[in-house]
């Protein structure tokens, strides 16, 4: 089993920045892909971006740049990085982690609000 934490949401004007960060613990030896992803209301969850054991990442196209995803093994910690940002960014956002088992753990989600 793997828990997954995340952190760092909060409100801010449209063109400012975020860092988020999602905490593993459990069986993280086990954790390979982790990503991030988010749900806006009344839409789909989708994937932001991804980011592998091996550190090699990609992003939604909509992203074009604005996002950076990375991991601290040492710490279990991926984090997102948002700079940018738009009120079409608001949603919550959610940490997720693949095992090698081919299990998906999900966090709780946070919640980021960008004002215009």
């Amino acid at each position: 089993q793997v828990q997954l934490v995340e952190s760092g949401g909060g409100s801010v004007r449209a063109g400012g920045s975020l860092r988020l960060s999602c905490a593993a613990s459990g069986s993280i030896g086990s954790i390979g892909l982790m990503a991030w992803h988010r749900q806006a209301p009344g839409k789909q969850r989708e994937v932001v971006a991804r980011i592998n054991s091996h550190g090699s990442a990609d992003y939604a196209s909509w992203v074009s740049g604005r996002f950076t995803i990375s991991r601290d093994d040492a710490k279990n910690t991926v984090y997102l990085e948002m700079s940018d940002l738009k009120p079409e960014d608001t949603a919550v956002y959610y940490c997720s982690a693949n095992d090698i088992r081919g299990s998906v753990y999900w966090g709780q989600g946070t919640q980021v609000t960008i004002s215009s």
